[in-house]
């Protein structure tokens, strides 16, 4: 026998508080994609241990890295003080804090003139600290970033 009126009126009334409950259970699942997760811990730590170099803001040129390089101990922890200024990590160098490009605080340095004829001279020094690196100096000492 076909359906009857007042059963016909019963589906669309289950089918409507059906729809109602799917909408209301949809909208409390996505409500939950804006909610910080439980073990998020907001940082209330200030940045009170953040040591800038001696030359942060100044001219960050060789003289100056060297300046550095001849007070940093290798085998004392690695600070915005002690840092070996002639250490690339990534393919890059530090800046006067010795802070690299992509870390927190990197400053971009403010650097000295370039020519052919320092760059020269450079590359001499660099070959003399390479031949005499300094007592400590290893990959992975203390105060290096490798």
């Amino acid at each position: 026998p076909p359906p009857t009126h007042q059963y016909t009126i019963f589906i669309q009334i289950i089918t409507a508080k059906m729809m109602k409950v799917t909408v209301a259970l949809a909208l409390v699942a996505s409500a939950s994609a804006f909610v910080p997760a439980t073990n998020m811990v907001a940082s209330t730590r200030l940045n009170a241990e953040v040591v800038w170099g001696e030359y942060d803001d100044k001219m960050w040129d060789n003289d100056a890295k060297k300046d550095v390089y001849a007070k940093w101990d290798p085998t004392a922890p690695r600070t915005g003080l002690n840092f070996n200024p002639f250490e690339t990590f990534g393919g890059n160098s530090p800046d006067a804090s010795g802070i690299y490009p992509g870390e927190n605080r990197y400053k971009d340095p403010k650097r000295g003139d370039v020519s052919y004829a320092i760059m020269l001279i450079e590359k001499a020094e660099i070959e003399e600290r390479i031949a005499n690196p300094k007592a400590g100096e290893e990959p992975g000492c203390p105060g290096c970033k490798n």
